[in-house]
């Protein structure tokens, strides 16, 4: 840790909790994809990785860790009558709207600027839509602490592909060696390893467990809080 400067923050599950933001969205998504038929409506979660009762998610399923168009795709693939296009802007606009309502895992805008004040230089990259990031980023008040804001849609490609984390780095001037890259499942911690970072962290408040997440990642935590006594001491920025 102690070579590290820059933080890469997953956002759905990582720095809002999963079942408190995510079950209620995932329901609609299937309302809206099964044009209001229960039973395609819980056949649709299902494929995707959600049980429709206990609401359980799978690890690294499309709805833990897919983009707005992997999993319009996968639930068209499942019986949903509708255009991907189509589907894709129905559940890019409901995701963004699903901003409103999330869960965060600790006072996001006090955490930021702690590790900003600590001198590092902070994103967020999420397979979500950029809109939706920005969105969160302003209603839970650390906007003004990050420097680089990624989604599916921003042209840096898709996880787990290195290329968010390769913006990241050209919009910081750091070094991958001297990255962090923080998430709750797999394709975050594998966009980190191919990207080169320095040290992977995954996090427990999404839908990996220690043991989905162990072979990845250098640091598996509770949540993000007990990353900052793990980080060195830097200079203020």
């Amino acid at each position: 840790m102690k070579a590290i400067k820059g933080i890469l923050f997953d956002k759905d599950g990582t720095l809002l909790d999963y079942d408190e933001s995510w079950l209620p969205v995932n329901r609609e998504l299937a309302r809206i994809a099964s044009e209001g038929d229960p039973e395609l409506a819980d056949r649709l979660l299902l494929a995707c990785g959600m049980d429709p009762v206990t609401g359980h998610i799978v690890p690294d399923s499309l709805l833990a860790a897919g983009n707005t168009r992997q999993i319009s795709e996968g639930l068209i693939a499942a019986g949903s009558k509708l255009d991907a296009i189509e589907l894709t802007i129905k559940l890019d606009d409901l995701f963004s709207h699903a901003a409103e309502f999330s869960v965060a895992v600790t006072d996001l805008a006090a955490f930021f600027g702690r590790l900003h004040a600590r001198g590092f230089r902070l994103g967020v990259a999420s397979s979500d839509n950029e809109r939706s990031i920005r969105q969160t980023a302003q209603r839970f008040g650390f906007a003004p602490f990050i420097d680089y804001v990624a989604g599916y849609d921003s042209g840096f490609g898709t996880k787990p592909e290195p290329g968010m984390v390769l913006g990241f780095c050209a919009a910081t001037d750091l070094d991958p060696s001297a990255v962090a890259v923080v998430g709750d499942n797999n394709h975050d911690l594998h966009m980190g390893r191919n990207a080169k970072v320095g040290v992977t962290v995954a996090v427990l408040t999404g839908t990996g467990s220690r043991e989905s997440l162990a072979a990845a990642s250098d640091y598996c935590l509770n949540d993000i809080t007990e990353l900052e006594g793990l980080l060195p001491d830097l200079q203020p920025a």
